[in-house]
């Protein structure tokens, strides 16, 4: 069902103006919702792609984009992977993602956070926020003052048996270890991952983190990040080479891992791509659906983002169900064995391997 677009305060006409249904991302999205406050500053939109499997569950972002269209696409594209990832991480959720408009380290506030509470509660539980790009466990123990809509913000057992706050992050970033070992075993058929030379684009909470994982495994690591504190984190604690920005995709390295924010593969970097494996934790890593050919047909092996960065949402989906962390640590796992079944199909197809995902994703949520 395509629910109406809504503007409870009427604050983004801009938005409200645009095209929303023949939006080129849009994906019959099931609710659309904007949200304003001037007291408070707030600017936010909370997407529902799908709902046939369960709730919408995905990350509340806070970002400081060029653009309210810029926002609009990044929820729009960022729900719809959320219904996807869920799929095929065989959880009963669906998908959805809120998005901020603002800079998190400048427009933040305690009553900008509060505000955001109260309008998670309005979408009724079909959405529920977790944490994101430029949001925190103790940002959403605030919006919980005003809404059970959030998730990740439980104290627990991580997967590494230590004590957790609810941060989804070491979960994302142990999914995306154990992906990455796959896709390379697939296509550079090495279990052992010393000597392994990784670009990692983006080290925050998740990228850091698998450099952590990649570094204990015995890889190579070049690193770059927008914030020059991340970066000099990652040379002095896991030996790190840092990198430019603007050189990081064109490495000469056997693996790229794109954790900052999507549409980085696209027509101007693929070519000067030249790792041969594409295994990171970003979300939305392909600017369009064509360049996942462009990918296969330069020999080089994607590992579909939505596919590969499913930990955290696992991790938050036990905690609503009763959080084991073994069990947690055992489901991250079958990241693994959804790779290779999707890298099989694609060999046997001659098909891209984001275009298998999608169909088995499909496969699970389309017809409920």
């Amino acid at each position: 069902m395509n629910a109406p677009v809504t503007n409870p305060n009427e604050q983004l006409k801009e938005l409200e103006n645009m095209s929303v249904f023949s939006h080129p991302e849009f994906d019959n999205h099931e609710q659309l919702t904007f949200f304003s406050d001037e007291k408070t500053g707030l600017k936010a939109i909370i997407a529902v792609h799908n709902t046939n499997l369960g709730p919408a569950l995905g990350g509340c972002r806070m970002w400081h984009y060029a653009s309210d269209e810029e926002a609009l696409r990044d929820v729009l594209r960022l729900s719809r992977g959320m219904t996807y990832k869920s799929a095929l991480a065989n959880l009963k959720l669906g998908g959805g993602k809120s998005v901020i408009i603002g800079d998190p380290r400048q427009h933040k506030s305690e009553a900008l956070l509060e505000m955001m509470g109260r309008c998670l509660e309005r979408t009724g539980g079909q959405y529920i926020a977790a944490e994101d790009s430029g949001t925190s466990v103790p940002d959403l123990q605030v919006m919980s003052r005003f809404t059970d809509n959030v998730a990740g913000i439980t104290e627990r057992t991580g997967i590494d048996g230590l004590p957790c706050n609810g941060d989804p992050s070491p979960a994302t970033a142990y999914g995306c270890f154990v992906g990455l070992k796959a896709a390379v075993k697939h296509q550079l058929g090495r279990d052992d991952l010393t000597g392994l030379k990784v670009a990692i684009q983006g080290v925050g909470n998740v990228g850091y983190r698998l450099a952590k994982h990649l570094r204990q495994a015995g890889a190579e690591l070049y690193v770059t990040d927008i914030h020059e504190e991340q970066v000099r984190l990652a040379v002095t604690e896991l030996d790190a080479t840092a990198v430019a920005q603007e050189e990081i995709l064109g490495l000469d390295v056997d693996v790229l891992a794109p954790c900052a924010l999507g549409a980085v593969l696209n027509d101007f970097s693929i070519p000067q791509i030249k790792a041969k494996v594409i295994a990171g934790a970003a979300n939305n890593q392909l600017a369009l659906a064509k360049h996942d050919q462009m990918l296969q047909q330069r020999g080089i092996l994607y590992a579909p983002d939505y596919v590969i960065n499913a930990g955290g949402i696992i991790d938050i989906y036990y905690e609503r169900v009763g959080h084991e962390h073994t069990k947690v640590r055992a489901h991250i796992d079958t990241i693994a064995d959804t790779l290779q079944e999707i890298f099989r199909r694609a060999d046997d197809s001659g098909r891209p391997t984001g275009e298998i995902a999608n169909e088995l994703a499909e496969e699970r949520f389309m017809n409920k």
